[in-house]
Parts: structure tokens; sequence; C-alpha cells
């Protein structure tokens, strides 16, 4: 359970919408700003939601910072993990700091060990064209209680601009850029490959993303249900 929630929090957060208002086409990120997600399985089954509000929009010179708080409902209704995440624009790229990937949940649960934490902050610039590679990003996490120790890490890799596409939610009708890249794993003697798909929209952010297996098999979705600014 630990392991599943350290992966599904670091999934959400390398394909959650951040920019900031203030320096990037991308995003509406004023104060109070909401994003509401659908969470679906392979199957188009719904599995949750999950909702983005914006808070503590500051600006400092040529540099604008902001805080996203994230919440993920079960199918239930019942609150699985909540998270905030702080992000920074500077002209024409947002940098999401990769020590705030961590969400209160998942710290709490290796609450007894000792842990240290390094990686690569996610860029995403401001022109996006299509064809365009994007940088790699990762987070790694070792982990010792006892003399025992363990390492857990995701990269982020093979990041590009994929294509131009027209698609359709709940929220609406949207042009989107598509983003793919691959999410790898590697936790203790376990290792695995998440391809994806992320659809961006210009003054919205993140209007879909789909998950993959090795196989290429949809393992999971997310789609833009609503959102308020």
């Amino acid at each position: 359970m630990k392991i599943k929630l350290f992966l599904i929090g670091l999934l959400f957060v390398f394909a959650m919408p951040v920019a900031a208002q203030n320096c990037s086409k991308y995003y509406p990120m004023e104060e109070g700003s909401t994003l509401e997600y659908t969470s679906m399985d392979g199957k188009g089954k719904t599995q949750g939601t999950i909702s983005y509000t914006v808070t503590n929009v500051i600006d400092e010179g040529s540099s604008t910072s902001a805080t996203m708080v994230m919440k993920y409902m079960d199918d239930k209704g019942k609150e699985a993990f909540n998270s905030e995440f702080t992000y920074s624009c500077t002209e024409n790229t947002v940098t999401i700091d990769y020590q705030s990937l961590m969400s209160n949940q998942m710290l709490q649960q290796f609450g007894d060990m000792e842990m240290e934490v390094s990686g690569t902050d996610i860029e995403l610039p401001n022109n996006l064209e299509v064809g365009q590679v994007l940088p790699d990003a990762n987070i790694a996490m070792k982990m010792s209680m006892s003399g025992v120790s363990m390492t857990s890490k995701v990269d982020m890799i093979n990041r590009k601009v994929e294509k131009q596409e027209t698609i359709t939610t709940p929220a609406g009708t949207f042009e989107c850029y598509v983003i793919y890249s691959e999410n790898q794993s590697k936790m203790m003697m376990s290792s695995q490959n998440f391809p994806s798909r992320l659809w961006l929209a210009e003054d919205i952010g993140m209007v879909k993303q789909e998950t993959f297996n090795k196989n290429g098999k949809l393992m999971s979705s997310m789609v833009l249900t609503s959102l308020s600014k």
C-alpha cells in the first residue's frame, strides 16, 4: 500500500496542470481557480475524482510562484490523499521543485524511516510546437531503518510534443497539444514502464491524460469534467 500510494502520487504530479498566470499562456492561475477531473480505469470505470485548486500566488519581479492543492477522492467519495505542490514561472518556463512532489500522506507512511530525496525539476516551456523535445525529470527516495535501506525512483523520460488534436470532454471542446512521455519506476527488485499521453489546452491546462502498460494497453485515464476561475 505504501508503494502504491507513492507511485499514484508521483504519476498524478507528473501529469498535473501547472503554470503561472503572469508568465505563461497556458493555465489560468488565479487564486481560487479549480479544475476537477474524473479518474477511470482501462475499461472506463470511474475510480474517483481529482481536484486542483490554485492558492497563494506571489509575484516577485520577473518570477511568479504559487501553490496547487490537490485532493483525490475515491469512487465512494472518501478522500484517499491530498497534497500541496509549489511551482514557479520565470520568463518562458514553468518549473516544479522536485522536493514538492511528496504528499503529506506519503511522508507520514514512511515517518519511522530516515529519508533522502533528490531529483530533477519538471519543466514545461511556454512555447510548444509539434516535434519539440522536452527535458526529462525524476525523483528518487532513499529510505533506511534499523540498517535496512530501500531505494525508490521514478524517471519521466522521452518527453515530446507529439501532435495537435481537438478533443471534447464534459467540460467542453478544446484544441490541445498532445505530450508523450514514459514514467519508469524502480522500487526494490521491481522495475516498470508506464507510457502516457497528456492533452494540454491554452488557458486551461491539462484536459486529458492516459497511462498505458508496456504493451500499449490503456491502464487508466483522467478527463477534465469541470473548471471554475
